[in-house]
């Protein structure tokens, strides 16, 4: 098993892609605490999960978005299992959806605070750990606007680029220590997300919409591909691969082990500005020989 007794945080764990996530997990053997903020339903999925791996799971009700919680989170943890080796931020708001001129600041405040915010605490009080023992992997969250404008999605998109970079610049402070830290973008799988771009109607733009709607229709999309990359990056096959965004349909992650040496090396998987001529890199990568073309 991949991830045997590896000890996992997976927040959003009992939501749609998270406890797909949770589930995987499970299976190849990990420790799993699920951070839920939804407290029903991180109920409902221990329940669930509980009498088919008893002690290798719990449930810890969690709002990223506060500094103490996230606390409690990492140390109730380490209580319960003695470190943490693997950390999942899949929690997240879409909201608010519509014009910029129509939504409330406040959802938009909100939405930066537990996606942004949320995130970064939870890196932040899990990397002392992974420091000590120079050894941890961590995946972060991306989504649909991150790489491309994303209209009447403003907050969402923006904290997804967000996540790309943070990932991108914490991964060099700790790389030192053996840590790697990539982000993901799922893909389209129909979960809340997806049913909130329905039941907000125009307010959504038409592609959004109609793409949502097409999904609903065609029968929904397996978390299965976004999961199956979270085991890859979080087992000892991925050692080495950080700082990157990687799209679970999109891209062939399965075959990063057969070209590890230039996707470690080059811009590859990366946000970077394209002038046409140019990707500008940092001094260190652009000059090496090695670097792929």
């Amino acid at each position: 098993m991949k991830l045997k007794n590896k000890v996992a945080i997976i927040t959003g764990g009992a939501g749609g892609i998270g406890q797909a996530i949770v589930k995987s997990f499970l299976k190849e053997g990990a420790q799993v605490v699920i951070a839920e903020t939804d407290g029903p339903a991180l109920k409902n999925t221990l329940a669930e999960l509980k009498s088919s791996y008893k002690n290798k799971i719990i449930g810890i009700k969690t709002d990223i978005s506060k500094a103490k919680q996230v606390n409690r989170l990492i140390n109730s943890t380490i209580a319960k299992y003695g470190t943490v080796d693997i950390l999942v931020n899949t929690a997240g708001l879409q909201k608010p959806i519509g014009p910029l001129t129509e939504v409330k600041d406040t959802d938009w405040i909100k939405n930066i605070h537990t996606n942004i915010i949320g995130t970064m605490l939870c890196c932040k009080y899990v990397l002392p750990v992974m420091i000590s023992k120079k050894k941890g992997k961590i995946i972060n969250f991306s989504g649909g606007g991150a790489t491309f404008p994303r209209v009447n999605f403003a907050a969402y998109a923006s904290s997804k680029a967000a996540i790309v970079r943070f990932t991108e610049t914490i991964a060099e402070e700790v790389k030192k220590f053996r840590i790697d830290i990539n982000a993901i973008s799922p893909g389209a799988v129909y979960t809340r997300m997806l049913e909130e771009i329905i039941q907000a109607g125009a307010k959504s733009g038409e592609c959004d919409l109609s793409t949502a709607v097409k999904i609903r229709n065609e029968g929904k999309t397996s978390p299965k591909p976004a999961a199956d990359l979270c085991i890859f990056l979080a087992s000892n096959e991925s050692d080495g691969i950080t700082g990157k965004l990687i799209s679970a349909s999109w891209d062939d992650w399965k075959n990063f082990r057969k070209h590890l040496h230039g996707i470690k090396n080059s811009s590859l998987f990366t946000l970077r500005r394209v002038d046409g001529k140019k990707i500008i890199e940092l001094p260190r990568v652009r000059d090496r020989k090695d670097n792929l073309k």
